[in-house]
Protein backbone atom coordinates (compact mmCIF):
# COMPACT_ATOMS: atom_id res chain seq x y z
CA UNK A 1 0.00 0.00 0.00
CA UNK A 2 1.22 3.71 -1.19
CA UNK A 3 -0.29 6.27 1.38
CA UNK A 4 0.03 10.11 0.22
CA UNK A 5 -1.29 12.63 2.82
CA UNK A 6 -1.93 15.92 1.90
CA UNK A 7 -4.22 18.96 2.92
CA UNK A 8 -2.06 20.49 5.61
CA UNK A 9 -1.23 24.19 6.27
CA UNK A 10 -1.58 27.32 8.67
CA UNK A 11 -4.37 28.31 10.52
CA UNK A 12 -5.83 30.22 13.35
CA UNK A 13 -6.69 28.73 16.57
CA UNK A 14 -10.09 28.02 16.32
CA UNK A 15 -9.95 27.28 12.86
CA UNK A 16 -10.32 23.88 10.75
CA UNK A 17 -8.67 21.68 8.28
CA UNK A 18 -8.84 18.83 6.41
CA UNK A 19 -6.17 15.99 5.90
CA UNK A 20 -6.18 13.70 3.43
CA UNK A 21 -4.41 9.90 2.38
CA UNK A 22 -4.90 8.58 -0.36
CA UNK A 23 -4.11 5.03 -1.16
CA UNK A 24 -3.02 2.80 -4.05
CA UNK A 25 -1.66 -0.38 -4.67
CA UNK A 26 -4.26 -2.14 -2.87
CA UNK A 27 -7.59 -1.72 -1.08
CA UNK A 28 -7.76 -0.50 2.77
CA UNK A 29 -10.64 -3.20 3.04
CA UNK A 30 -8.27 -5.46 5.11
CA UNK A 31 -6.30 -2.83 7.34
CA UNK A 32 -6.64 -0.53 9.89
CA UNK A 33 -5.86 3.24 9.07
CA UNK A 34 -4.95 5.79 11.95
CA UNK A 35 -3.65 9.24 12.13
CA UNK A 36 -0.55 10.29 14.14
CA UNK A 37 1.49 13.07 14.40
CA UNK A 38 4.76 14.36 15.57
CA UNK A 39 5.85 17.57 16.99
CA UNK A 40 9.35 18.92 16.86
CA UNK A 41 11.46 17.23 19.56
CA UNK A 42 8.85 15.18 20.73
CA UNK A 43 7.86 11.34 20.02
CA UNK A 44 5.43 10.61 17.18
CA UNK A 45 1.83 10.02 18.39
CA UNK A 46 -1.34 8.48 18.14
CA UNK A 47 -4.61 10.72 16.70
CA UNK A 48 -7.28 8.59 16.09
CA UNK A 49 -7.41 4.99 14.00
CA UNK A 50 -10.41 3.19 12.15
CA UNK A 51 -11.36 0.11 11.11
CA UNK A 52 -11.91 0.07 7.49
CA UNK A 53 -14.27 -3.09 7.67
CA UNK A 54 -16.74 -1.31 10.02
CA UNK A 55 -15.31 2.05 10.49
CA UNK A 56 -15.23 1.81 14.44
CA UNK A 57 -13.17 4.80 15.07
CA UNK A 58 -10.81 5.42 18.08
CA UNK A 59 -9.54 9.15 19.30
CA UNK A 60 -6.79 10.42 21.59
CA UNK A 61 -8.64 11.95 24.40
CA UNK A 62 -6.82 15.51 23.27
CA UNK A 63 -8.71 15.22 19.84
CA UNK A 64 -12.01 13.70 20.74
CA UNK A 65 -14.92 16.08 20.10
CA UNK A 66 -13.16 17.92 17.70
CA UNK A 67 -11.23 16.14 14.86
CA UNK A 68 -13.47 13.01 12.74
CA UNK A 69 -11.82 10.51 11.02
CA UNK A 70 -14.00 9.37 7.28
CA UNK A 71 -13.67 7.45 4.32
CA UNK A 72 -14.43 7.29 0.84
CA UNK A 73 -14.16 3.81 0.12
CA UNK A 74 -14.60 4.40 -3.67
CA UNK A 75 -11.56 6.76 -4.21
CA UNK A 76 -9.70 4.40 -1.34
CA UNK A 77 -9.32 7.29 0.93
CA UNK A 78 -9.09 8.30 4.06
CA UNK A 79 -9.71 11.89 6.12
CA UNK A 80 -8.99 13.77 8.79
CA UNK A 81 -11.83 16.52 9.76
CA UNK A 82 -9.89 19.19 12.50
CA UNK A 83 -12.21 21.44 14.10
CA UNK A 84 -11.66 23.82 16.92
CA UNK A 85 -7.74 23.74 16.08
CA UNK A 86 -5.30 24.90 18.54
CA UNK A 87 -1.61 25.94 18.74
CA UNK A 88 -0.37 22.38 20.69
CA UNK A 89 -2.49 20.95 17.43
CA UNK A 90 0.88 21.85 15.62
CA UNK A 91 2.61 18.89 14.40
CA UNK A 92 3.71 16.95 11.28
CA UNK A 93 0.89 14.34 10.07
CA UNK A 94 0.37 11.00 9.03
CA UNK A 95 -1.39 8.58 7.58
CA UNK A 96 -0.86 4.89 8.61
CA UNK A 97 -2.15 1.98 7.68
CA UNK A 98 -1.77 -2.10 9.76
CA UNK A 99 -3.33 -4.92 9.82
CA UNK A 100 -3.93 -4.84 13.87
CA UNK A 101 -5.64 -3.03 15.83
CA UNK A 102 -2.92 -0.74 17.52
CA UNK A 103 -2.15 2.64 18.15
CA UNK A 104 1.59 1.91 18.48
CA UNK A 105 3.29 3.36 15.22
CA UNK A 106 5.81 0.37 15.61
CA UNK A 107 2.73 -1.97 14.39
CA UNK A 108 2.22 0.24 10.90
CA UNK A 109 3.35 -1.22 8.14
CA UNK A 110 2.69 1.85 5.55
CA UNK A 111 3.23 5.10 6.49
CA UNK A 112 2.52 8.73 3.77
CA UNK A 113 5.05 11.41 3.79
CA UNK A 114 3.51 13.27 6.35
CA UNK A 115 1.52 16.62 5.88
CA UNK A 116 2.23 19.94 8.23
CA UNK A 117 -0.15 21.02 9.96
CA UNK A 118 0.57 25.09 11.46
CA UNK A 119 -2.27 26.52 14.54
CA UNK A 120 -1.23 30.05 15.22
CA UNK A 121 -2.09 31.42 18.49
Amino acid sequence: VQLQASGGGLVQAGGSLTLSCAASGRTLSKYYMAWFRQAPGKEREFVARANWIDFNTYYADSVKGRFTISRDNAENAMYLQMNNLKPEDTAIYYCAAALLQTMSPSMYDFWGQGTQVTVSS
